[in-house]
């Protein structure tokens, strides 16, 4: 594979880590005893409404908290691919399947920089 493209790949790889994690880092925390992994913001009460209200805030609160999970989940796993594919990069090992070990379609990398397999192993793990 030609050097100049796998460098644009690197600069896409980057830009995609930097925007994956300033997205995490908007409703979750890196969590300091497990690498890779993100925690989403649990709500904290304040108390200063009452009543029924307090209850309706608490609510909509924890609804919000578990509709970001999944987002949290799938964005941990993009970012995991981006990294592992920068790390490649310096390894020098971009561009290979994991499963076979042959190259990954220069136009399949163009469409995915991520990609972990060819599209002959890609559609054999579905």
């Amino acid at each position: 594979m030609k050097k100049d493209f796998i460098e644009k790949q690197k600069q896409r790889l980057e830009q995609e880590k930097t925007t994956l994690e300033k997205g995490l880092k908007a409703f979750a925390k890196k969590d300091p005893e497990m690498d890779g992994n993100w925690n989403s913001k649990f709500p904290k009460f304040s108390g200063s409404e009452t009543g029924g209200s307090r209850l309706e805030i608490a609510q909509d609160e924890v609804e919000e908290y578990l509709k970001r999970l999944p987002l949290e989940q799938a964005m941990e796993i993009k970012l995991q691919d981006v990294l592992r594919a920068l790390e490649k990069i310096s390894k020098d090992k971009y561009g290979k399947c994991e499963k076979c070990n042959k190259n990954i379609a220069q136009q399949r990398l163009e469409i995915h920089p991520s990609a972990r397999y060819c599209t002959k192993c890609s559609s054999a793990t579905l």
